[in-house]
């Protein structure tokens, strides 16, 4: 339980962290600005027509006497905009990271070399392109990963009490855990690790996991809230990520998730930086 309060403390230090450094903390608004309108808008469409598409998808309930047939399609209707809503929050910082990728890599760049004993971090040598191009596909594998467990919560939404109860609180799990992947990302893709690594660290570490995105998750359901906190839930992964892969205090890494580096896949850094990479996936 331990790791739940050093989880959210990573979450602190990174706003701390933000808020001694105005004006990357300026420049980090405006991915989430441009994405925030992006599903504002997307979320009102839902809203507006989301009850039509409910008829549209039921029309076995087109006869069904009153009240039944307006609580049936009224509680589907619910349950597909809280469904979107939740889709709109796992996606959301995948979205906005590859909006503000150049950004938030130079961010976190900046806080792991502040958090460095020797004041160095790891960089990427990859072209700007091909960063993208990774992270877009990991972003869209990840996507999909949480998109199962949408569906299967969706579903697990129509049980009686433990739709209303239960499934909930397993969603803000799910939540934090995929925020915290997508976050983690920046700072470990520069590590050179890859994404079936990047799991496995995550989930040797649940509570850490969790203390770190579950609480970020329910921030993020705020208005707006995500837009302010994105670029200190950038610097607080960056953090984590450190200790994950040992250079923190995190000397308890998973057998599956390291191996001895092969010199030919290492990536030029600077002096002292981390060259750490991940197994072949």
């Amino acid at each position: 339980m331990r790791d739940l309060g050093v989880g959210f403390g990573y979450l602190l230090r990174g706003q701390r962290w933000v808020g001694r450094h105005g004006r990357q903390y300026g420049f980090g608004l405006l991915p989430g600005l441009i994405t925030l309108v992006l599903y504002a808008a997307a979320l009102v469409a839902l809203a507006v027509w989301g009850e039509d598409a409910v008829s549209w998808a039921t029309p076995f309930a087109d006869h069904w006497a009153s009240p039944w047939q307006g609580l049936f399609r009224g509680f589907l209707t619910a349950v597909l905009f809280a469904l979107g809503l939740l889709l709109a929050v796992l996606t959301f910082t995948a979205v906005t990271l590859l909006v503000g990728q150049p950004f938030y890599e130079s961010l976190s760049e900046r806080a792991d070399a502040d958090a460095s004993p020797d004041g160095t971090a790891p960089r990427s040598q990859l072209p700007l392109r091909r960063e993208l191009w990774i992270s877009a596909r990991d972003s869209l594998r990840v996507l999909v990963r949480a998109g199962l467990w949408g569906v299967l919560l969706f579903a697990l939404g129509f049980l009686p009490f433990v739709g209303q109860s239960v499934v909930p609180v397993i969603g803000l799990f799910v939540t934090g855990f995929f925020l915290t992947e997508e976050l983690t990302a920046v700072a470990l893709q520069r590590r050179g690790v890859e994404l079936r690594a990047r799991l496995t660290l995550l989930r040797s570490r649940k509570t850490l996991v969790w203390g770190f995105g579950t609480p970020l998750g329910l921030a993020f359901l705020v208005p707006f809230a995500a837009v302010f906190l994105m670029p200190g839930a950038v610097v607080g992964a960056t953090l984590l990520a450190r200790e994950l892969v040992g250079e923190d205090g995190g000397d308890d890494l998973p057998p599956a998730a390291v191996s001895e580096p092969d010199p030919a896949r290492r990536r030029p850094s600077r002096p002292g930086a981390s060259s750490w990479r991940s197994p072949p996936c």
